[in-house]
């Protein structure tokens, strides 16, 4: 298997400036590779240029530049231009199934945040110091970083990543050959039901809570944000306040997603730990949480009719404050790990099938919480009802594989 391993680096004053004018260089290698792109094109002869012309002018790069470009590793750069070779593919995919494009766009200094080191040991050196009790990672340029390693690496590093996030750095591993790590059977079986008031139900009945850290910073975000909107604009992006108000509304938006992981993570080593199957609905949150298209008012130019983008705003907030697909995500890499599995199920009507007689109705579900089959009377909570029908369903699936 392909896991991935993310540490907190610990850099002193001088390191940490070091990484920043490493991402400032490669985000300035980024952009410039970009224009040459945009020229090119530009050109009457409608020129290509492509990552391995690019790559080959790297040795004359460094050499003209030595202070900025000729410190960092060679591979490290080379990364960087296939980041921008793999944004324009992506451009030209789009175009060519007739999606949105999206033109690869100029980064910023304070929005290029990973450098990426294709290789253990080009450039970049994963716990280079054997002989300390301190695991560090040594970067060229930089130095040997400490690094709080809180669980071991399994399998062999193939690709580390610095990235910053907001004042913390972090190393992330990507290692292959990981051997799994199969949990004893249990001989249960679970379905579970996504919920906002709850994270899900499942088939037994049983709620998982859902913290819904976001709703708990509203109060503090919504001062923050009012804070840095405060700030004229011929002043923002200026001042050492407006930087400071801006990293503090970073810094709470952080906060609620390194909780929001956690979360999810306990809550998915619950149900690997206790269950051999478990089923959930298959569930598209990119388009339960976009916004209803605009409706022209046919009789007056310019105005439009209601499209209840109002009123699907609060459910669109909850839908991404309890962080679905984040959720699924983690438990199918867990389940995986442990020798688990994980069915997906078709989501409709889920809550409004009786689980007793089979029958569907819009009106078996007269509010969010409780469902009541209208034709023989069955009652139950809405939430456990779906959990009920996503496991009947995983045992269709089960019955036709086998």
């Amino acid at each position: 298997m392909i896991r991935a391993h993310k540490f907190l680096m610990r850099p002193t004053v001088r390191q940490a400036l070091a990484l920043g004018e490493m991402l400032r260089d490669h985000c300035s290698l980024y952009n410039g590779a970009l224009q040459e792109r945009r020229d090119a094109y530009r050109h009457v002869s409608k020129t290509t240029v492509r990552y391995g012309d690019q790559s080959a002018q790297l040795k004359e790069i460094r050499a003209f530049d030595p202070e900025r470009q000729g410190r960092w590793s060679f591979s490290s750069q080379q990364a960087t231009l296939r980041r921008l070779d793999k944004a324009f593919a992506a451009f030209f995919r789009r175009v060519r199934v007739g999606d949105k494009p999206g033109y690869p766009r100029y980064k910023g200094v304070g929005h290029f945040d990973t450098v990426v080191f294709p290789k253990d040991g080009d450039g970049c050196r994963w716990d280079s110091t054997h002989n300390d009790s301190q695991t560090r990672v040594r970067l060229q340029g930089v130095g040997h970083v400490r690094v709080h390693q809180h669980r071991s690496v399994r399998g062999r590093v193939k690709t580390i990543s610095i990235k910053r996030e907001g004042r913390r750095w972090y190393v992330i591993l990507a290692c292959d050959n990981v051997p799994a790590e199969p949990l004893p059977t249990t001989g249960v079986v679970v379905g579970i039901d996504m919920g906002t008031v709850h994270l899900f139900t499942d088939s037994g009945g049983n709620h998982k809570e859902n913290p819904r850290f976001l709703k708990i910073a509203t109060e503090a975000l919504t001062e923050a944000q009012r804070h840095l909107a405060s700030f004229p604009k011929r002043t923002r992006r200026r001042t050492k306040k407006h930087r400071a108000a801006a990293r503090k509304v970073a810094g709470l938006h952080a906060k609620v997603r390194r909780q929001r992981l956690d979360h999810h993570h306990k809550a998915a080593n619950e149900l690997v730990r206790d269950h051999d199957v478990i089923a959930h609905e298959r569930l598209n949150t990119a388009g339960m949480t976009r916004s209803p298209k605009a409706k022209p008012n046919p009789e007056k130019h310019g105005a439009f009719l209601p499209n209840g983008a109002a009123a699907k705003a609060g459910l669109t907030r909850s839908i991404l404050d309890a962080g679905w697909g984040i959720f699924l995500t983690i438990l199918a890499n867990k389940a995986e790990s442990a020798g688990r599995r994980v069915i997906e199920v078709d989501a409709r009507n889920t809550s409004r099938t009786c689980p007793e007689c089979g029958h569907v109705s819009r009106e078996n579900r007269p509010t969010q919480a409780k469902f009541e089959c209208v034709k023989c009377g069955f009652l139950a909570n809405a939430d456990h009802v779906g959990a009920l029908n996503v496991l009947s369903r995983a045992g269709l699936v089960l019955c036709q594989v086998v």
